[in-house]
């Protein structure tokens, strides 16, 4: 196999993003239908274009500081370097503070973020897979090992495929909220985002870091950050298992 893996003249990360964003769309339609929607198609319109747009922007903001060597680069004379880049932590981040926003503008005080959990779980997958075809090219490889399954990306290193790993694990998370059935409303949201950041935090350890603080990266620095929201703000709590819960989300 060789990296990256073009596909049909398109290179593997756009085609795979492209795909995860058209799945995770009819994915969403499909759990209207299933399980209904608080909100009317005017307010889901609105509130996922808010989701959106923080989600762009989210995922930008967090490239930017994750590559800080390029992202001066870029500001100091080489404007096209900051075009490309996303990060799937800042787009989470940014996409619920982009829902917020727009549900307490709309007044909205509905939890509606159990709609999100599966259209979430599948673009991401499905993103994921462009991101291991794409090889080098992405930079979200781990470090070298002498595991079996271990992948050459093309310069002859066996490398952690930490890609696949995070479709593993996202389905294993979604197995594990499916089987929570005392959940609140909105815990199944609160469970995929805590779940996801947890993860991201300790698998980041095993990828190169191109500026790392205090050996954390700027992603490992968001996930904390968003746990820290999570857990400790007050705006989030969540008890299972029979118990009250609050949420703005």
């Amino acid at each position: 196999m060789e990296f990256p893996m073009f596909i049909m003249g398109i290179h593997p990360h756009m085609f795979f993003e492209f795909l995860g964003w058209v799945a995770a769309v009819l994915t969403m339609v499909a759990v209207r239908r299933r399980i209904g929607d608080p909100l009317s198609d005017e307010q889901r319109v609105q509130v996922a274009l808010a989701g959106l747009f923080g989600a762009l922007l989210g995922a930008k903001i967090l490239a930017w500081l994750e590559h800080p060597q390029t992202t001066f680069e870029g500001l100091s004379g080489s404007p096209a370097l900051l075009i490309g880049g996303k990060t799937v932590v800042g787009g989470l981040l940014g996409g619920m503070i982009g829902v917020e926003t727009a549900k307490k503008f709309l007044g909205i005080n509905t939890r509606t973020g159990d709609q999100w959990v599966l259209p979430l779980a599948v673009g991401m997958s499905i993103g994921r897979l462009g991101c291991f075809f794409s090889g080098l090219d992405d930079a979200t490889f781990g470090y070298s090992t002498s595991m079996p399954w271990g992948v050459d990306f093309g310069d002859g290193v066996t490398r952690h495929p930490t890609q696949l790993y995070e479709i593993l694990f996202i389905w294993i998370l979604i197995a594990w909220i499916n089987t929570r059935q005392q959940l609140p409303k909105g815990g199944a949201f609160r469970a995929y985002m805590v779940g996801y950041l947890w993860w991201r935090l300790l698998i980041d350890w095993m990828k190169p870091a191109d500026a790392p603080l205090l050996t954390l990266s700027a992603i490992q620095f968001a996930c904390i950050g968003g746990l820290f929201w999570y857990h400790r703000c007050g705006v989030i709590r969540v008890k299972v298992e029979g118990i009250d819960a609050s949420s703005e989300e």
